[in-house]
């Protein structure tokens, strides 16, 4: 069973603490997400720095708003990231959507699936030696990785479906239920075979989770809603986290029954205890669970 952490943002000094005890966790990943206009630490430096403080546990952005970064620059930052640790980095990608973001960035909010669909071809090209274009030459250093870092995309629309099936090694599927994540694992495969590609797309789902006592789950609920803001289905994310031992074991047996590959328990809380709570909940039985404030 592989099951990953996504890493608060309340409080990214305690984020160095968060990595090295779930690199002493069977826990396989820790991720970061991405915006502009907000106070989350930038993921791909703040990933680097804990690629040094662990040795074991994978790196993932989930997901990277890649139409918000110049491609070139993309491309070296995220080889040398798989490079120094050792292949441990996986890019998640996805487009967001919150036009704040893209007017920080002077990039065009209308334009960003095909901008993203653009960068891909620019960004397998250099992972494989080519050169930027045909005016500039190669852009190093070579990843770790032949042909690049893994990349997932995570979204909801059907692009993103075809999106994987033409660029990526898999799917990052987030906030649904089982049975609706079944129905996207399923179009992801049917693409994924149409597309004549071999083997089988990763597949990972993502659910929001909070472990400890109530201040602990307070603050989640504050983070989410904060970052949710002021999208329509704010009250819908923040009232589906999960709180209980029960109930993020029961979704972790869920999502692996339909298939997925990882499952990513993603914390908003800062308290780093609950890398601990969250590890007795998941891989030890039921019998052994301690105190839920401990």
């Amino acid at each position: 069973m592989c099951v990953g952490l996504g890493l608060p943002i309340g409080d990214p000094a305690q984020l160095l603490t968060w990595a090295r005890r779930a690199d002493a966790t069977p826990f396989t990943a820790v991720a970061l997400l991405d915006r502009l206009v907000f106070g989350n630490p930038e993921p791909l430096i703040t990933l680097a720095t804990l690629a040094g403080a662990t040795s074991r546990i994978r790196l993932q952005t989930e997901v990277l708003l890649a139409p918000l970064h110049r491609t070139a620059l993309l491309a070296k930052q995220a080889a040398t990231l798989d490079l120094l640790s050792g292949g441990r980095f996986t890019l998640g990608i996805g487009t967001g959507g919150r036009p704040d973001d893209y007017l920080a960035a002077g990039v065009d909010v209308r334009t960003r699936g095909r901008r993203l669909d653009e960068q891909m071809a620019t960004l397998r090209r250099i992972w494989a030696g080519g050169p930027l274009s045909e005016e500039v030459g190669p852009i190093g250093p070579a990843p770790a990785r032949p042909g690049g870092p893994e990349v997932l995309f995570g979204g909801f629309v059907p692009a993103v479906v075809e999106r994987v099936a033409r660029w990526g090694d898999g799917f990052l599927g987030a906030a649904l239920p089982s049975h609706q994540m079944d129905l996207l694992f399923r179009d992801v495969e049917t693409a994924w075979s149409r597309a004549g590609r071999t083997g089988h797309p990763r597949l990972l789902a993502q659910v929001n989770v909070a472990l400890g006592p109530q201040p602990v789950i307070d603050r989640a609920r504050q983070e989410l809603r904060a970052y949710y803001q002021p999208l329509g289905y704010t009250d819908h994310i923040v009232n589906g986290l999960l709180t209980t031992r029960e109930e993020i074991r029961d979704a972790v047996a869920a999502y692996t029954a339909i298939g997925a590959d990882e499952v990513m328990l993603y914390c908003w809380s800062p308290d780093p205890g609950q890398v601990d709570r969250l590890a007795d909940a998941v891989f030890l039985p039921e019998g052994d669970w301690p105190g839920v404030s401990e």
